[in-house]
């Protein structure tokens, strides 16, 4: 009996002892280059663990979370101590703030305090002797930008390649671009890589692997000194250490590297003053130009389609084409635009026109002047000037006697021109209606709907127990209600299936907007294991949702990782299939 009470009067004693819930780290102040070790403990078991959003202060997690749980009784005295641990690795410099982080315990929600952490420049970092790496990343890893032509003249085609260079010594697991490369003065156009692949290649004398990330085709539209701001990534890669195996072979160690392609600068070259004709428009490469009419003889009344067209390999997307100057008796409409363009690395290739339309208003005979197309010729660095022929167009008839382009102007005056009817034969039928109508009353149209609602009549008995059909089914509505639900959510993947990287953002991004909208839970502040616990509270199947989580996680891999375009096209029957299943499974 003794006992009984001393038991009882401990745990109540526990019951009634103050709850704890606090964050510890491992440095208030760290260099950028430096982890941070962050450990939320409690003194008490609890649920519903939320740990901050590390990225909005300025860190991204790298190692974590990891769980750690004590439990000792000491002189009839008990205590307990639950930890989740994360490493941490700062992504900027300055004064940082982590939010507070919530749990609950005995049904009240206790929160951390904010920690002020302060991050300052890179600091040498001293080396654990026992894993220290055998290898740096430092001189086995380089972002390169590789510039076709440093000292271009003013629209001329420069291209830039970005290429990850790394030994053959080290593994890249992962990266992430920092700052994207502007280019301010250039007209651009990126060229798709489809699949990143890995490639043998001479640096600096030696041999590595290579990665192309980007290629760039850049048009200069100014002259003088222009930048090229870098692109820096983050890559997390994996280096030997001086530890060996039980089979000799070095043990692998993460590490981490910031990379930047550094700024470039392009010197631009003007285009010479010396003989630039007035007909230059700013064309710049090699091209051929034609003025085509699509006839020449035509009646009055007819028109005629003036295709003016440049083709070629250079800027053709960023100067005009010469306008035709008409005869006032040619009626001109503003021209139809077209372009067939493509830019591989080589530039801008292929053909671009104006298409104009032209009704002549007259009888008689007149004449297109010849047009100038003017471009520089990076070949030969001279203007070279292409003129076309004159063009003649017979009116063979007309309202009336149209003075030819050739006549004098004396007789212009003289000449008796009628007014012209070229659309007057658009109005020579006309559609009369009668004024007296016959009466509603008694007409077909009055009985058909008089005897329409009591035809339908049968057609509604019909419609109305197909519908108590279709509602009684239970499991098929389900089906069918799973299968909309998932194909909404993964319409924008769907969209996406040629694009991988694209494809993986909306598909990742779809699974967790479908927890979202189903549990009303915010999921990219949630732990694998808490969506684990709420979907299996809700009786969705083990199997089902641990296809949920793996799919997830192998979004972001995915990403980076080779993969053909039949496996995209796996992994997205699979979301549907799996939100599919939840939609049937979760009450």
């Amino acid at each position: 009996m003794k006992r009984i009470i001393i038991l009882l009067f401990l745990i109540t004693n526990s019951l009634w002892a103050q709850v704890q819930f606090e964050a510890k780290v491992s440095k208030n102040s760290l260099g950028v280059n430096e982890r941070l070790r962050i450990e939320f403990t409690m003194n008490a078991d609890g649920d519903n663990f939320q740990p901050p959003n590390f990225e909005s202060s300025g860190f991204k997690v790298v190692g974590g979370p990891s769980q750690s749980v004590s439990q000792s009784w000491i002189n009839g005295r008990s205590s307990f101590n639950k930890s989740y641990i994360y490493i941490l690795l700062p992504t900027q410099k300055g004064a940082m703030t982590i939010k507070q982080a919530s749990i609950e315990i005995n049904g009240q929600v206790y929160k951390t305090s904010p920690l002020k952490i302060n991050v300052t420049n890179a600091v040498e970092v001293p080396k654990d002797p026992n894993n220290m790496p055998a290898i740096s990343a430092d001189d086995n890893l380089y972002l390169v930008a590789d510039i076709s032509k440093t000292n271009p003249y003013l629209n001329e085609p420069i291209t830039v390649v970005y290429k990850l260079y790394f030994s053959y010594n080290i593994g890249i697991t992962n990266w992430r671009e920092l700052n994207k490369p502007k280019y301010n003065d250039f007209w651009s156009q990126n060229i798709d890589i489809k699949q990143l692949k890995a490639e043998d290649g001479l640096f600096k004398g030696e041999r590595y692997r290579y990665v192309v990330l980007r290629k760039t085709v850049l048009y200069p539209t100014k002259s003088g000194k222009l930048e090229i701001e870098p692109l820096s990534l983050d890559i997390d890669c994996q280096v030997p250490t001086n530890r060996r195996n039980f089979w000799g072979q070095a043990l692998m160690t993460e590490d981490s590297k910031r990379v930047s392609a550094g700024s470039k600068v392009i010197n631009v070259r003007a285009l010479p003053e010396a003989g630039k004709p007035d007909s230059f428009s700013g064309a710049v490469g090699k091209f051929d130009f034609k003025v085509r009419p699509s006839k020449t003889t035509l009646k009055n009344g007819e028109s005629l389609d003036l295709d003016v067209s440049v083709a070629g390999t250079g800027n053709l997307k960023l100067f005009t084409l010469p306008k035709p100057v008409l005869p006032s008796a040619l009626e001109m409409y503003d021209p139809v635009h077209d372009e067939n363009v493509s830019t591989p690395l080589t530039g801008m290739t292929g053909k671009i026109a104006d298409k104009y339309t032209i009704i002549p208003q007259y009888k008689g005979n007149y004449q297109i002047k010849p047009l100038e197309f003017t471009y520089f010729d990076l070949g030969t660095g001279r203007y070279k000037t292409i003129t076309s022929q004159p063009i003649t167009i017979t009116v063979l008839d007309g309202p009336g006697a149209a003075v030819t382009a050739n006549a004098n102007p004396n007789d212009v005056a003289k000449t008796k021109v009628e007014v012209a009817k070229t659309f007057a034969y658009n109005k020579q039928k006309t559609s009369l209606q009668p004024i007296a109508k016959d009466d509603f009353l008694g007409s077909g149209l009055f009985y058909s709907l008089l005897f329409l609602p009591f035809l339908a009549i049968p057609l509604l008995v019909v419609v109305k127990k197909k519908k108590e059909a279709l509602d009684n089914d239970v499991v098929g509505n389900k089906i069918k209600k799973s299968n909309a639900l998932a194909k909404k959510y993964l319409s924008e993947a769907k969209k996406q299936l040629g694009n991988k990287e694209l494809f993986y953002i909306a598909l990742e991004k779809a699974m967790h907007n479908f927890l979202k909208a189903k549990l009303h839970i915010e999921t990219s502040e949630m732990s694998k294991d808490k969506i684990r616990e709420i979907l299996h509270s809700k009786n969705a199947q083990s199997e089902t949702v641990t296809a949920f989580i793996q799919l997830t996680e192998n979004c972001e891999l995915a990403r980076y990782a080779m993969s053909s375009e039949s496996a995209i096209q796996q992994d997205y029957e699979k979301a549907v299939d799996i939100i599919s299943e939840l939609e049937k499974q979760i009450k």
